[in-house]
């Protein structure tokens, strides 16, 4: 029997645990090699599976921490209201902490966003308030404010101004892959959306290894970060049409831009090639992941890929139309 047809031995966690919110974090790293031996490639493809966190995304990471944040902060009174503006994800990650902690939330977000997204967040608890497609993130944004400025009671965490974003990813996050790859790292790409997720990678992975690279995916149809104009576009949850503010730009070695399109055929490809059903946006980092992986000096070479969400989520959207 092949090493990949053998199950692994049973490991019991050993423990149980007092709430759902304990069991976030320590997530697997995972050697992709079917989908680098299908694209000829020489470098070593890893990625990390966010989706493993209990409501399937790498946002479960920050809505726990931003919400402790704000508690240790003496800012959550018994009646207060959070309300915070999300494309979907980190939604979901405050809904389910937020019911966990007994704490009303209330979430702005654009109506492209995916119904499984919108339902999910329902069934949890939240209360939801839908602003115009084209406006983008920066529509749900200013509504969020205007919520703040009418309820004395109530508090916004700002995932894209939060340092318990970042920070979050630094304690945990980079130190998981530091880890398990026994600190044998040499690229990492992240598609970004606040940008918590490689600012708080780089910052530790960075200062360990100075000579590891990281890679920023946005849209090609809104590549603010390559300096162009923000646009609307189809990989949810990233490419938020301007430059977030906990993005610490000087650890990025490099910025690539990945068309729509691209983004579905690689998710669908990991999907059939892996056995891994992907987000959007983890198939928009795996294609950068792939272009880089092609260059010649990356023969040899070591590529982690964060992969923050699972197609599921994404039933309603282009991803499954070709199917």
């Amino acid at each position: 029997m092949s090493e990949n047809n053998r199950q692994p031995a049973l490991h019991a966690r050993g423990r149980i645990y007092s709430s759902i919110l304990e069991t976030i974090g320590a997530t697997p790293l995972v050697r992709l090699s079917r989908l680098a031996e299908d694209a000829g490639l020489d470098a070593e493809l890893l990625a990390k599976l966010e989706f493993f966190n209990p409501m399937g995304s790498v946002k479960d990471r920050i809505g726990l921490a931003m919400i402790g944040a704000l508690e240790s902060a003496g800012r959550l009174e018994k009646d207060s209201v959070i309300v915070e503006p999300t494309s979907g994800n980190t939604g979901i990650a405050l809904a389910f902490a937020a019911a966990a902690k007994g704490i009303r939330l209330i979430l702005t977000m654009p109506e492209s966003q995916s119904d499984e997204r919108r339902k999910m967040l329902k069934l949890l608890g939240a209360e939801l308030e839908l602003t115009p497609a084209r406006q983008g993130m920066a529509g749900a944004i200013r509504r969020a404010e205007e919520l703040v400025e009418s309820m004395p009671n109530a508090v916004m965490p700002q995932q894209f101004h939060n340092n318990a974003n970042p920070d979050i990813h630094a304690e945990t996050t980079a130190e998981e892959i530091w880890t398990d790859s026994d600190g044998t790292v040499d690229v990492v790409v992240s598609s970004v959306g606040t940008g918590g997720t490689l600012t708080g990678c780089g910052r530790v992975l960075k200062k360990r290894n100075p000579a590891i690279r990281m890679i920023a995916v946005e849209p090609e149809d809104s590549a603010v970060l390559s300096g162009g104009e923000p646009g609307s576009h189809m990989i949810e949850g990233i490419g938020a049409g301007f430059v977030p503010p906990i993005l610490d730009r000087s650890l990025i070695d490099e910025v690539l831009t990945i068309a729509n399109e691209s983004a579905f055929a690689t998710a669908r490809k990991t999907a059939q090639l892996e056995g891994l059903p992907v987000g959007i946006s983890s198939g928009a980092a795996l294609s950068a992941a792939l272009e880089i992986g092609a260059r010649p000096e990356m023969a040899g070479k070591r590529i982690v890929t964060i992969v923050p969400s699972f197609a599921e989520r994404y039933l309603s959207t282009p991803l499954f139309d070709a199917l």
